[in-house]
């Protein structure tokens, strides 16, 4: 069977961008495949994390890949730092990468910004890191958005030249999975924008926690123009905001873009953000609802995932060994 790799990071307050934009799909990936998930904290602290945050916004992210259906008994789900062998071969692949590919990352860029000589190592390398994490199980998959996709080409990158460094064929060609509607949802304040968790307006966004009548009045408040809606998709493109939210009904509600356009064309906004808020309660306040009940037993997540690592760890090492042995590290 086919192997997927995925990670998320720890960081706190899940919402509405990262169940339509990865979990959702995460949930239906696992019926057809041999899905590994990891809950990424060893790259969350390649930004100065608070320690004493981290571990519950670890079991928080764990309860809401749960919540939204994930089958910790079928998939695997653990968290990075339980599994040496992601760090392990990232060190090798930091042998492996020239630095003339990791100059490029653009990722890496926007995230240390203006002051670049004072960002950590740890986020210059993190591509190593991310292609240590899915080719320590030789994934054959990976299902990314297109914020992630040139790490994922640098992970074939670095594969390729391991096995043309080593005269092997070892390592597998990594392929993406890049899905449709709505994989990258944009704030409710402001269509131009990401929706994310460090927006200032709590209004901007749908959090995986909310209650269905937090979700109902966030949608009726988001922001629109005062046009009705057309008839026609590429209508949409000049209307940021109306775009956003025709894409979210789109993925909510497992239809075309072009479906809600036909139902909702010369429709005013305020009747198609009524049916939008229903289907939103509909579909996210029971995962709310569960993800809530999950983490009021921080136990029963932290065996989750130590079972989940343990499992982890029973694929990476064999790989693992075959790698020492084919780099000439000696294992006593």
């Amino acid at each position: 069977m086919k192997r997927i790799f995925s990670g998320i990071q720890p960081t706190g307050n899940l919402h509405l961008g990262n169940y339509l934009g990865a979990i959702r799909n995460w949930v239906k990936l696992q019926k057809d495949y041999d899905c590994i998930y990891c809950v990424v904290d060893l790259h969350a602290i390649t930004i100065w994390q608070d320690p004493k945050q981290l571990a519950d916004q670890t079991r928080e992210v764990a309860a809401g890949l749960i919540a939204a259906g994930l089958d910790p008994r079928g998939v695997v789900l653990f968290n990075q730092s339980l599994v040496a062998a992601h760090t392990q071969l990232a060190w090798i692949f930091n042998c492996v990468a020239r630095l003339g590919w990791l100059n490029r990352m653009t990722q890496f860029k926007e995230k240390a910004g203006k002051d670049r000589e004072n960002a950590s190592v740890g986020l210059y390398a993190y591509p190593n890191l991310m292609a240590a994490d899915i080719l320590a199980y030789k994934a054959t998959h990976v299902p990314v958005g297109e914020d992630q996709k040139q790490h994922l080409e640098l992970a074939r990158d670095i594969a390729q030249k391991f096995n043309k460094d080593f005269g092997v064929e070892f390592f597998p060609t990594v392929e993406p999975l890049i899905f449709g509607a709505a994989t990258r949802v944009m704030s409710l304040r402001d269509g131009t924008k990401k929706m994310s968790k460090s927006d200032a307006s709590d209004y901007s966004r749908i959090n995986l926690t909310d209650h269905a009548d937090a979700i109902a009045l966030k949608l009726r408040k988001a922001k629109t123009d005062p046009h009705p809606l057309p008839d026609n998709e590429a209508d949409l493109e000049a209307r940021p905001e109306a775009d956003n939210l025709v894409g979210i009904y789109a993925a909510l509600s497992d239809k075309s873009r072009a479906d809600i356009v036909a139902q909702f064309a010369g429709k005013s906004f305020s009747t198609f953000k009524s049916e939008l808020a229903d289907l939103a309660v509909s579909v996210l306040a029971p995962i709310a609802a569960e993800m809530r009940r999950l983490m009021g037993d921080k136990a029963e997540i932290d065996r989750v995932l130590r079972t989940g690592g343990d499992k982890a760890e029973a694929i990476a090492t064999p790989i693992l060994k075959e790698v020492y042995d084919i780099v000439g590290l000696l294992r006593a």
